[in-house]
């Protein structure tokens, strides 16, 4: 697997809107996107610090699994994304023959149009890795 970088920290939040103040205020960064993935249940709100994303997600059903996250955890660091060079596909595979326990067994679209698939966090020493290409 080719990693280039860190592709975005998800963040999870009660509320978009309660939340962006303190980034865009406090921190100076500017939301340039928000948009909602029906299928994830969230809506997603993007922010840059240089070349890295900041996503905050925000529950659009008490069934999605940022509610569950806060709901056990409370608001905080979600996951971990790293942009991948070689293919999600070839990394999902890569991942899986060393070991690694996949939530994602392929593929499939998420925020800002990339593919995306999620590691497990029981196998990667509890931080949940999401892997993304455009």
């Amino acid at each position: 697997m080719k990693i280039s970088h860190i592709e975005h920290l998800g963040i999870a939040v009660e509320s978009i809107e309660k939340a962006l103040p303190y980034y865009e205020n406090v921190l100076g960064l500017k939301c340039y996107n928000i948009e909602t993935v029906e299928d994830q249940k969230v809506k997603t709100a993007f922010l840059k610090v240089g070349d890295t994303k900041i996503e905050l997600l925000e529950p659009t059903s008490p069934e999605s699994t940022i509610a569950k996250f806060i709901e056990k955890r409370g608001e905080g660091i979600h996951h971990l994304a790293f942009a991948i060079e070689d293919g999600v596909a070839h990394a999902l595979a890569e991942a899986e023959e060393k070991g690694i326990r996949l939530i994602d067994k392929a593929p499939r679209l998420g925020a800002e149009g990339l593919h995306i698939a999620f590691l497990h966090p029981k196998s990667t020493i509890g931080v949940l890795t999401e892997l993304c290409e455009k």
